[in-house]
């Protein structure tokens, strides 16, 4: 997962969930068992695997979107716009305005080999 450097906590963490549920929704296989305490209270299943958040800048953002394109791989993107919206609808509505070249991505977050993944997040770093 990659995040827009410069966004305000909140937006972070906003489109830190998001951008999850589309790649559990994409691959459910990484969510694991239930977890179940002491007192056999049953909890949600997690993810399997960790998840890295680093940042980048927009012009960074830009090239890992076209460069997860140019190589097939499906992620999850939201666009800067979508924070103004309040409900689904509204988010493909204003999705669905921009092109790769010109959508202010905020964050992208993707699943594939390690490999392919360092090519093209190449030029983001651990999150802060």
């Amino acid at each position: 997962m990659v995040l827009r450097e410069d966004l305000p906590v909140w937006q972070k963490l906003n489109v830190t969930a998001f951008l999850t549920s589309g790649v559990v929704a994409q691959f459910p296989d990484i969510i694991g068992e239930p977890y179940r305490d002491r007192a056999d209270n049953l909890y949600n299943p997690l993810s399997i695997q960790p998840v890295i958040v680093l940042s980048a800048d927009h012009a960074a953002l830009g090239a890992i979107h076209r460069r997860a394109l140019e190589r097939g791989v499906t992620t999850s993107l939201y666009v800067e716009e979508m924070f103004s919206t309040g409900f689904d609808a509204a988010n493909r509505a204003v999705f669905a305005e921009f092109a790769p070249e010109d959508a202010k991505v905020v964050g992208i977050a993707l699943r594939a080999g390690k490999k392919v993944v360092d090519k093209i997040t190449k030029g983001a770093r651990m999150h802060a």
